[in-house]
């Protein structure tokens, strides 16, 4: 896994800053707790039906439900990075404390890079490989993803599973273009708001005044990815299969509040949640 020099600060704007900040400082137990089941610990929200007893028993039996279905989550969208093998290199842009990349390691056996501009949230995931014996393939950076440090045509595929709407997808899309080799996949899975519609609602609203973020609407990704060599071959609408994670999450002990407005933009049609698949092509 090999890079450039860089030069240039991680950080590049109050807004960048603002955000580091917010995740340095985070410690929600909706992402500790459930990491904690069996040490993969996601940023990212769940997919699938869920059990129903799991409500009639001990809060630990939520918990490790809904760790389930975030994992679950990631195993959708790895099924769609391609051919990866042992030898090649991906890319987790925005990755969170961590867990998508040791899941990519664990099923191909390739090389993972994760790169994040919380040093809090790097260190946590590295102490994570270390654990697990992995630190020779999988490594996390204190790095912006508009501007990795990676060679170019690099990397065999690169996602970001809900981190889009941290930053400009055009300049997004083009670092993501530079890293992939030709043929390389790119796969994001994320939640944008509906263009038909109009502009956010104030359910979406409510949602990127939470988290400090900038809710894309669904025709930027494809206008993005167009502007730059990233050819979609899968476009998923996980809409449905994500409402009885935020239900289940509504009556568990974490629950942060910010249910409510998920659901609310979901059932209304305002916010989609998707799956695009792209290809970088010549």
């Amino acid at each position: 896994m090999t890079t450039t020099h860089r030069a240039r600060p991680v950080l590049r704007s109050d807004y960048q800053r603002s955000v580091a900040e917010y995740w340095n400082n985070e410690k929600d137990p909706v992402n500790l707790r459930l990491g904690d089941v069996d040490g993969l610990y996601h940023h990212h929200y769940g997919l699938g039906a869920y059990d129903p007893a799991v409500l009639d028993g001990p809060d630990e039996a939520v918990i490790a439900e809904m760790h389930r279905l975030e994992t679950a989550q990631a195993d959708v969208l790895l099924d769609h990075l391609g051919n990866v093998g042992p030898e090649d290199a991906v890319l987790d842009a925005g990755c969170g404390r961590g867990g998508t990349s040791i899941m990519a390691n664990l099923r191909f056996g390739c090389y993972a890079d994760g790169v994040t501009i919380s040093e809090a949230q790097m260190e946590f995931a590295n102490e994570q490989a270390r654990r697990r014996g992995v630190s020779d393939k999988v490594r996390y950076h204190f790095r912006n993803m508009l501007d990795t440090g990676f060679e170019d045509g690099s990397r065999k595929a690169i996602w970001n599973n809900e981190s889009t709407m941290y930053v400009d997808l055009h300049q997004l899309f083009a670092e993501h273009s530079r890293q992939l080799e030709i043929g390389g996949r790119y796969v994001t899975i994320t939640g944008c708001y509906n263009d038909v519609t109009g502009g956010r609602s104030k359910a979406v609203s409510q949602i990127d005044q939470h988290y400090t973020c900038n809710i894309h609407p669904r025709s930027e990704y494809f206008k993005a990815m167009a502007a730059n060599k990233l050819a979609p071959i899968a476009v998923i609408d996980l809409t449905a299969d994500t409402i009885p994670y935020w239900e289940l999450r509504q009556r568990s002990s974490v629950a942060t509040g910010i249910e409510g407005p998920f659901l609310t933009a979901y059932r209304e049609g305002s916010f989609h949640y998707l799956l695009i698949a792209a290809d970088r092509i010549a």
